[in-house]
């Protein structure tokens, strides 16, 4: 019976670490999802406003020759 017992205890401290371990990567993962966001998207919409702008500009640069 004693034998079940430490087995089980055992258990308990491994099952905790692996819990430890799953809430590290989940909050990495986390971290590098909104990373990517900001590297990614960011840039986009920037580009996806600046881009009309800057085809008037040349376009009204250039009408005039």
């Amino acid at each position: 019976m004693e034998e079940v017992l430490k087995k089980l205890e055992e258990q308990e401290r491994k099952i905790e670490a692996i819990y430890v371990s799953v809430e590290k990567t989940r909050k990495y993962i986390l971290i590098s999802l909104i990373v990517s966001l900001i590297f990614f998207v960011l840039p986009l919409m920037a580009a996806v406003i600046m881009v009309p702008i800057i085809f008037n500009l040349f376009s009204s640069i250039y009408s005039g020759i």
